[in-house]
């Protein structure tokens, strides 16, 4: 069985407290080989880093997501700054990025707070993880301007179109692909797919949201994604195979790890 790598989960999530365990011991029978749980707070960010510490094939990105910047003190950008330095099992810095659709942050503290983190993953070597929800041209221009393409990184969840692809391959970046491909209605993320090569396309799911069709709308996790990896084969008219082993070797080359 081919491995598999889930760049972008939150098994922090509440959703996971009842079963959260015995969840993740039996991804290995999904062939599901790595995680990475991401940080969406500072709260979120310590829950990820100790799960990455509990389990072997867990590796965590530290970050503030848009909607929680403005609870940024000096002290918790402090310890993000030294965990994130420090502690080995940290790959990545974030989610971080813009969203306009829930507004939860002014725009001008986003920025602010977007900018500082790729900053940050610059100075430490670290690639960025990056969340952009109805805000794609501000968040290219964010981008550029702080040369986030010397960090590296993905853009988690793409969903924006072909031509904003482009800008983003150009700065050398990953997508992040998950269940949102597999949905009757994403017409726009599959013409993305197709454009994209594959060499930049990592498998995610977001979860425990954006399950995949059949199972949209139930708590998602890792065990669903070969769901993902075979609508992207669809899409890309190629074995099921190479989509599932090349993603792998674009995860591990994103989050910087040796290969197993």
């Amino acid at each position: 069985m081919l491995p598999i790598f889930d760049t972008h989960a939150h098994y922090d999530d509440e959703a996971f407290d009842a079963d959260r365990d015995e969840v993740l011991q039996g991804l290995a029978m999904h062939g599901v080989a790595r995680v990475t749980d991401i940080g969406a707070g500072i709260e979120s960010s310590k829950a990820a880093l100790e799960l990455s510490k509990k389990w072997d094939f867990m590796y965590c990105a530290l970050g503030v997501i848009p909607g929680k910047c403005s609870e940024i003190t000096d002290e918790s950008w402090k310890w993000l700054c030294e965990s994130a330095e420090k502690e080995e099992k940290c790959v990545a810095i974030g989610e971080i990025g813009l969203d306009y659709h829930w507004d939860d942050d002014p725009r001008d503290v986003q920025a602010l707070w977007f900018g500082n983190q790729i900053d940050l993953a610059k100075k430490l070597g670290k690639p960025i993880v990056v969340h952009s929800r109805d805000a794609a041209k501000d968040t290219i221009d964010i981008m550029k301007a702080h040369s986030a393409g010397d960090a590296g990184g993905v853009i988690h969840c793409y969903s924006y179109t072909m031509e904003s692809a482009r800008d983003f391959l150009n700065m050398g970046f990953f997508f992040g692909i998950g269940g949102v491909v597999t949905f009757q209605n994403a017409k726009k993320l599959a013409e993305a797919v197709r454009f994209i090569p594959l060499s930049n396309i990592v498998l995610e799911t977001d979860c425990p949201y954006l399950a995949p069709v059949p199972h949209r709308g139930e708590r998602n996790y890792s065990g669903y994604l070969s769901l993902v990896a075979d609508r992207i084969a669809e899409i890309k008219q190629m074995p099921f195979e190479t989509v599932v082993e090349e993603t792998w070797h674009n995860a591990c080359r994103l989050y910087k790890l040796t290969e197993i």
